[in-house]
């Protein structure tokens, strides 16, 4: 009997560790037999290059969702930061300059939005929903409602060069997950951050600092959502003032299929390099299975709610 019950908490366990990388593969799997052009060199590098974009932003929102919180502005937040640094690089500022106009930008307000959820208590729903309009209305009010083109040749390497034969977005994604994997796992910052999504009252009443550390995962937040907007409009060469829109959405859904739970304090970023993969693996294949883009959002949305399920039963 003992042996039985070992047993199946050691299954449990296993399913719980592995059983996300599972679902990963037997999705791949899946693609691979309806189509044939699923697993091929160019088609994953395409699955890759078009990840990043909701893979940088969702490493912030790792952080956010880790502390209890939600972010709904990273969306708007990356429409304002790309067309203010477009437009002053479009105007002659050097492209350095416009690039580290647009990350001050997302920088600001992602510090707005901290200082109003640590400082007066508002709930993190409230205050993000509420820049999510403030800064898509600036952005649109900024340009008029006109995209930016024409931007230096020199910024457009960010999203459309290569370092060897790697495509620059890719670079920076590793870039910013290495980083950020190594914050969360490796640093008492970190560590604070597990702690205030575990049980805020007692990391409060432990010393830790709960304010600064909530300030600074919207911070984060803000600063990624900038970085992934300039990489976006480096590869189109052009900054929208609509572009963002459903962005939060595709992150949040990746961080939670990735296991991160909505309760803060359990989760991590592997699982979230998981759920973006499974996101944009699932968005190329019905793309190349020619699925009605009607259909798409259902699809998405039952596989997501499967996943979320198969999360919840491994538990």
């Amino acid at each position: 009997m003992g042996v039985a019950v070992f047993e199946r908490l050691r299954t449990r366990e296993a399913l719980r560790r592995y059983g996300l990388v599972l679902s990963f593969l037997l999705l791949c799997l899946a693609l691979t037999l309806l189509s044939d052009r699923f697993l091929t060199a160019s088609n994953l590098l395409n699955v890759l290059r078009q990840a990043t974009i909701n893979g940088i932003i969702a490493v912030g929102m790792t952080y956010v969702i880790l502390t209890a919180g939600i972010d709904l502005s990273v969306g708007s937040v990356l429409a304002l930061a790309t067309v203010v640094a477009a437009d002053l690089m479009q105007t002659g500022l050097p492209v350095p300059l416009g690039v580290l106009a647009g990350l001050g930008v997302g920088t600001l307000l992602g510090a707005i939005n901290g200082l109003l959820i640590a400082r007066t208590g508002i709930p993190p729903f409230v205050v993000t929903l509420g820049m999510m309009t403030v800064a898509r209305g600036l952005a649109l009010t900024y340009t008029q409602g006109r995209p930016i083109t024409g931007l230096p040749a020199s910024f457009t390497f960010l999203g459309a060069g290569f370092l060897g034969p790697i495509p620059m977005p890719i670079v920076l994604f590793a870039l910013v997950f290495g980083v950020g994997y190594f914050v969360l796992a490796r640093t008492v910052f970190g560590e604070w951050v597990y702690a205030l999504g575990d049980n805020p009252v007692a990391a409060r009443l432990t010393g830790l600092p709960t304010r600064r550390v909530t300030a600074l995962v919207y911070v984060i937040s803000g600063f990624l959502a900038a970085l992934a907007g300039l990489i976006l409009v480096a590869r189109l060469n052009s900054a929208q003032p609509t572009a963002g829109q459903g962005f939060e959405f595709d992150a949040i859904a990746a961080v939670v299929v990735g296991g991160t739970s909505f309760a803060g304090g359990e989760g991590g970023l592997f699982g979230t390099l998981l759920g973006v993969l499974i996101i944009q693996v699932l968005n190329n294949g019905l793309n190349l299975l020619n699925v009605s883009p009607l259909w798409e959002g259902v699809v998405k949305g039952v596989v997501i709610a499967l996943a979320l399920l198969l999360h919840r039963a491994a538990r």
